[in-house]
């Protein structure tokens, strides 16, 4: 069997109203490689198990029997994965072009992570990124956010900036290094386990990478 590049991780809680345009995105957008698709379901109710079933049969969905939160949803997804390289991503995303270069650099030993640039709805730059926050800073949950004004602003000047951690909603990383850390802590339902994952890739010496030449849409929608 080929081994595959990329293992495409999506947990969905009734996102069927987002899930088209974000398959159609990947079928769009992979092409360049060798791919799958794993789509948790936490026991949806909005028919989000029978559109997958009729309109995307070619992918493997698992059916959860309780909604077991976004951390355990992606450990499930992950455990099935069969890719060098696995990709979170929210079900409420579109990608906006091919990413295979930054595949190609998360596969580099001394890199752990990455994200590309997230966009709003409505095409507007959102950081999905930040700083670990001191501990009078924990206060404040905006203190998470990464202060540099090039990336406040979206008016980059570097191809890659070195981040203390990124968004779970688009997230590479080597199979491998995912085993290594054992996952997303699932003592997190949903929030935070994304900069949980990415502090324990740094123990292991591994960078977290942002590359704002690449997008995606995220609507940020509740999960």
């Amino acid at each position: 069997m080929q081994e595959l590049d990329l293992s495409i991780i999506i947990v969905n809680y009734n996102g069927k109203q987002y899930l088209k345009d974000c398959l159609k995105s990947i079928e769009k957008y992979c092409t360049s490689m060798n791919y799958e698709v794993i789509i948790v379901d936490n026991l949806s109710t909005d028919g989000s198990q029978d559109f997958i079933k009729r309109e995307f049969s070619e992918l493997t969905l698992i059916e959860s029997t309780s909604n077991n939160g976004f951390a355990k949803g992606n450990n499930i997804g992950v455990a099935q994965a069969k890719g060098e390289v696995i990709l979170l991503l929210n079900n409420d995303t579109i990608l906006n072009g091919d990413f295979s270069a930054i595949v190609a650099e998360v596969k580099k030993e001394e890199i752990g992570a990455v994200t590309i640039q997230m966009l709003d709805g409505d095409q507007n730059y959102m950081p999905s990124f930040g700083t670990y926050p001191s501990p009078k800073d924990l206060l404040k949950i905006s203190n998470l956010k990464d202060k540099r004004s090039d990336l406040a602003s979206g008016n980059f000047t570097q191809k890659v900036y070195a981040m203390d951690w990124i968004s779970g909603s688009f997230l590479l990383v080597k199979k491998k290094d995912w085993d290594v850390v054992g996952g997303l802590d699932e003592d997190y339902f949903m929030y935070v386990e994304d900069v949980d994952f990415c502090k324990k890739l740094q123990n292991q010496n591994k960078a977290i990478l942002f590359y704002p030449e690449y997008s995606y849409i995220h609507f940020v929608g509740f999960y």
